[in-house]
Parts: structure tokens; sequence; C-alpha cells
């Protein structure tokens, strides 16, 4: 919450605490700026800039000198990744005064410092104690007594000589019942060892100032943290004593814990999240490799979730996935970790247990899901799971790759039909499949971003059956790859659609043809029809129309001139949005063409429904039509049924004169093959 913008949600948690807190964005330019403070104005403390400090660096409100000091402690916290404590001096109305300092670091997910939290405590009466001491055994016992901060003389092995009121009372005790006891009896035993090193370290190096901290335990046995300052001085006989002054600190600790389970668990579920998830699975990966033990990493993402979500709200969402973390916590041991990943998918690490323990307890996980019933205002859901498991082993490699195997696993188990378990091993053929297509999705990125995409046009010719005009083309796609060769997008059109760049692809190649047609008046009054390729995604992807119709406007193509094509399997898969976009753009008079027609011949079915103007007959009955009757007579079916319903047909992979003999034969239209012209890159790309 403390790294959240809205300061409407921090300034409850600051105003809770009962010290002077503030927080400082650390901004990217290494300068840092107030976000949030939770004091009023305090001219002792140097802190009348509140209505003036919020949103201003420090060099903006203080002196320079004072700036600079605060910056380096703020640069030093950020380097470090550490918490800083440290001292300030400075004259206000009613004197000199000093403040301890106490800075801590905030993390967002990703591990990035983006705001640091400072604790200001006034320590004046601290110093002034001391000074007093030094000065004077007259005022020291003057103020030692009455002083809001505990106050304790040891003997230098740690029996307590004196403790002033303020100490004695702050733990439960009187003065009597603590002197001639040791201050070790009061530490909590976990410190013990460090306390005792503490009072070592003090007369050790008697001139100096030590400071330490840790817990003490009360009279009624509650614990609190202590900050120990201590110096050796000698009492009125000469001898060395053990001056200790403590202030507690404790609600600073209970704010740096509350910080840290934050920074570590899914605040929705309380379940580990996926920060402090992939810390404990570098760990797995180093005992692995270290001890030779093998663990298990799971993956899980929840099927049907989004249901709940469209249908009941975000607010029912939460609730399932708040009880279903409770569900799966019960099914695992002690010592795994269950973890929300982010949206609805978890995670599970298994320390110390083989493949097939790891897919058994999957099997259960997957049927505990299964069997889970939410209800929600008289409704009543249920819901599946995906799950990959991956072994965790000394050959495993890194987090990454870890992570990435088990993701591949777990789409492999969806695509199974989901509800299913999916164990990753080394020669997981369905795994190296997708790993392939993921290499491509990144290969497709970055050409993007790289603009290594090219646009090359194959032409079309007529039979001359009828009279036509003019020169027809269809666009092609091509992607240069990192070593500058040119890859056909066919070969990457299964990644892209599955991975939803598709469409990207589609608005890229939309963009640049009619930036490339408009850049040349002579040859846009040459052409008489250009193709291009659109993806099934793209049919139904809402914005793309607009997309389209904008960039007609925008360059003035006629429409008239612009045949889309579509697959038959695409228009068939999304049939409603395929004759809604069809008709929308052939109302601008765009033409369109059915591609690969007769590669799923249920498309038949479906062809009234479609205002298509041309089947694209698929190359794999043409290029053998010679030679193959069976071939022949599906492209004369094909071309038969396009004329009765008013369509042009066009052959695709026409490679010799005795395929083109044959297609006028059958009086197919057009025709587009390497017999006519390969592809060619266009004049220019924009």
């Amino acid at each position: 919450m403390l790294i959240s913008s809205d300061k409407a949600a921090v300034l409850p948690i600051l105003n809770s605490i009962g010290a002077y807190v503030y927080l400082v964005d650390a901004l990217e330019d290494g300068t840092f700026r107030v976000f949030a403070i939770n004091w009023s104005d305090d001219e002792d403390l140097g802190l009348q800039y509140l209505d003036t400090i919020i949103g201003k660096r420090p060099e903006e409100v203080l002196d320079a000198k004072r700036a600079a000091r605060l910056n380096e402690h703020y640069r030093r916290c950020v380097d470090t990744r550490s918490n800083i404590e440290f001292e300030g001096y400075f004259e206000s109305s009613a004197g000199p005064r000093w403040t301890n300092h106490f800075l801590a670091p905030l993390f967002d997910l990703t591990g990035r410092i983006v705001r640091i939290m400072g604790t200001v405590v006034d320590i004046t009466a601290r110093k002034q104690v001391e000074g007093a001491l030094r000065e004077s055994q007259a005022r020291y016992h003057a103020l030692y007594d009455d002083n809001p901060a505990k106050l304790v003389t040891l003997a230098p092995d740690g029996e307590i000589l004196s403790v002033n009121k303020f100490g004695a009372q702050h733990s439960g005790y009187a003065s009597a019942d603590l002197v001639g006891r040791s201050i070790l009896e009061y530490v909590h035993p976990e410190d013990v060892a460090a306390a005792k090193q503490f009072l070592a370290d003090i007369m050790d190096h008697p001139g100096g100032v030590h400071r330490a901290e840790f817990r003490n335990i009360k009279k009624d046995g509650s614990v609190i943290w202590l900050n120990h300052t201590a110096r050796v001085t000698e009492d009125a006989a000469g001898q060395p004593v053990i001056l200790v002054v403590a202030e507690e600190t404790t609600e600073t600790h209970e704010l740096a814990e509350q910080l840290a389970y934050q920074a570590s668990h899914d605040s929705l579920t309380g379940l580990v999240n996926r920060r402090a998830f992939e810390q404990r699975l570098r760990g797995l990966l180093e005992s692995a490799v270290a001890e030779k033990v093998e663990h298990a990493l799971c993956d899980l993402d929840l099927d049907q979730f989004k249901i709940i979500n469209d249908t009941c709200g975000h607010i029912a969402g939460d609730e399932l996935l708040r009880q279903l973390g409770g569900r799966l916590q019960a099914e695992i041991r002690p010592q795994d970790t269950l973890a929300r990943l982010g949206g609805d998918e978890f995670g599970v690490l298994m320390e110390a247990c083989t493949l097939e323990q790891a897919e058994a307890v999957s099997q259960q996980l997957c049927r505990t899901i299964e069997g889970f019933h939410f209800r929600w205002q008289g409704q009543h859901f249920t819901i599946g799971v995906s799950i990959g498991v991956v072994p965790i082993t000394q050959t495993s490699g890194n987090l990454t790759t870890v992570l990435s195997a088990a993701d591949r696993a777990c789409y492999a188990a969806k695509e199974k039909g989901r509800n299913r378990v999916h164990v990753y091993r080394e020669d997981d053929r369905e795994l190296a499949i997708r790993h392939n297509e993921m290499e491509w999705v990144n290969r497709l990125c970055n050409a993007l971003a790289e603009d290594r995409l090219h646009l090359f046009r194959q032409p079309m010719a007529p039979l001359g059956i009828e009279d036509q005009a003019g020169e027809h083309y269809e666009l092609l796609l091509r992607l240069e790859d990192e070593h500058g060769e040119l890859v056909s997008y066919e070969v990457c059109l299964h990644a892209a659609e599955r991975y939803n760049l598709a469409t990207r692809l589609d608005q890229w190649v939309v963009k640049n043809a009619f930036a490339w047609l408009s850049g040349s008046p002579k040859g846009l009054e040459r052409l008489s029809l250009c193709a291009i390729n659109l993806s099934g995604c793209t049919l139904s992807d809402e914005t793309f129309l607009d997309f389209v119709v904008d960039q007609f406007k925008h360059t003035g193509i006629p429409p008239q001139k612009i045949c889309f094509e579509i697959t038959e399997t695409a228009a068939i898969t999304n049939l409603t949005r395929a004759i809604g976009f069809i008709q929308a753009l052939k109302a601008l008079g765009c033409q369109f063409a059915l591609d690969d027609f007769g590669s799923g011949m249920s498309s038949l079915n479906y062809l009234k429904q479609l205002p298509v103007d041309y089947l694209k007959i698929d190359g794999a009955f043409v290029q053998d039509i010679a030679h193959d009757p069976v071939d022949l007579a599906v492209v004369k079916s094909i071309n038969d049924i396009g004329h009765v319903m008013g369509k042009k047909t066009i052959a695709e992979f026409v490679e010799n004169d005795l395929i083109l003999d044959k297609l006028r034969e059958i009086g197919v239209d057009f025709f587009q093959g390497y017999r006519i012209g390969q592809p060619e890159p266009i004049a220019g790309k924009k």
C-alpha cells in the first residue's frame, strides 16, 4: 500500500504511526521528491514547511548544505538497497536540535526501489543527557530519573547498577527490582548472543559510542524492540561503567515487518506473490545443483474463470480466488510453496519431490478444483484448471528456462482439452513445437520494432475469357530475419495468430500498402485490383474495421481497387463476424476473395452466406490437374459452383503451360503462379 500513488490511501497508514514519518519518491533521474508526510507543523523540529514541501525536492526547501547531505543519504539507501540510519542537527527557535533518521527502501513487484520511507525521531533529549553527563554529575542525576528515555548504567559484565524511573516503569518493574540483576535476563533469548557481543565490543573499545538493536521482554511477557546507544564512562570511584540510553523502536520494526509481508505476499489471497515465489525458486535451483536434490514446479492456470468475472463482476472473481487459495493450500505439504502469480494463475513449488510425486499431487489439485463449487448471489459456478509440471534438477538451467518450460507445459495441458495435467519432459514434442512458436513470436516482435518487414507483389492475369484491363496482383508479407534472409509470413502465421500478433501485422500491411499505392499515382491509375490477405484473428478484432476505413479516408485509395483475401477456415470459424466485416467494406466498394477454397469443403454449406467476389482455388488441387483426374474434377467443380453463384475464380500455383491449358478448358477466370511471375519486392516501403 505504501508504494501506491494514491496519497489518500497512504496517509491513513502514515497517520496511524506514532512517529514522524514521510515518504520520498526515488525518481528515475536519480533525484528525490517528497510524496507524503504524517506530521503537523513543528517548528522545534524544523518541519514548518508542511504546506509547501509536498512534491518538492530537498534542494527546493532546505539550504544547500542540508539538502546535499539529505540527498547523499537517500542515494546511499538506494545504492545499498538497505536501511540507512543517521543523525541530523539544526538550530531552531528553541535552540539546537538533534534528530535520528531511519530510511527504509520500498520495492515494487519487479524489485525496483520506487520510494523511501523515512522515520524522524527527536533525540534532542538523549543528546542533552549525554552532554549533561559530561558536564556535571549533579546535572546527570537530575536528568537521569525524569528523562523520557530508558537510561541504564551497567557494570562491564552487564550487571544493572542503576536504571532511571522511566526506564524501569517502561519495562513494568520498579528500579529496585532491576538493580543487581544482569541486563541479559531481560533480553529475548534469540538476541542474548548479540547482546553479549555488544557488551564485549563496548569494553574492547571504551573510547567509542556503540549502538545495537535487540529485543527485550517486559514483565508482562510482551516483546519490545529497543535501540541501545552506549559508551564507557567512570563512576564516582573512577571505575569503568557502561552508560546505556535505550529507545523503543517496536513500531518501526512492526511497520518494516508489515512492509516486508506486503512485498512478498498477494494482498487478495494472502499467498506468496510472484516476486517471493521466484526468489524461492532460485533457492531450489541452487539446491538442486549443490545437493543434487530433485524438486518440482507446477504452473496452474484456471479455466472458465473469465466467465465468473464477466457474469458476476470482479468482486465475485476475487472471492473465488480467496476461497480457492485456501482449498489448494490444504492439499500441499507444509514445506511446499503455493503462490498466486497474477490474475487466475497459481504456482506450486514442491521441495524434495520426484516428478512422479509432483504429477500425483497435481492430479489431486486438478480434482480439487474440478470439485470446487462456487456460489455467488444465488448462482452456482464450477471451474477447471490446466497444470504444467516441470522437474527442477541440476540440469534445469536458470529461472527463466524453468518458468518458460512450465508455461509451455501448462499451455499444452490447455490444448489437450483443459482440466488436465501435462508433465514436461526433455523429449516433449508438443512443447518443442510451442517453444518454436514462442521463438517466432519474439522474432516477429523484433522485426516489427526494427522495421524488418517487407511487401512483395505477385501478378495475377486473366485467362482471356473476359477482357480484364489493368494490373492485377497480390501483396505478400516477408520477414527479414536476423541474418538478412527473407522468410515467408506463412511460416510463422500460426504463431502470430496464437499469440495475438496477426492483427498488428495486418495493420502494418494495410498501412504500408496504402501508403505505397497513394505514393505512386501512375501505378494506382494502372491498377485494376490489389489483393491483401487478412488473418482470421483480424476479423474478430472490433477496431480493425475502423482502422481500414480511416486508411481509405487518409490516403484516398479507391476502395474498388482493393480486394481483401480471407481463408475459408477463418471465414467459417468467425462466420457472423466475417459477414459483418465483408458487408461493411463492400458498402465502400471493396471486393473480397475466399482464399484456399477447397481445403475444407464444408465451406460449401456457408458459401451462400458469404458475399465474396472471388473464389481462390487451393493450389494443392491446381498443381497436379494436368496428371491427376481427381484434382481436375475438384477444380472444375469449384469453378462451376463459383460461376453459378456469380463469383469469379482464381487458380493458384500455376507453374507451367500444361496446367494453364487445363484451366482454360475448365474456364477459370484468373491464374497466379510462377508461370506468370514470382513475387517481387515493391518499389518502396513507407
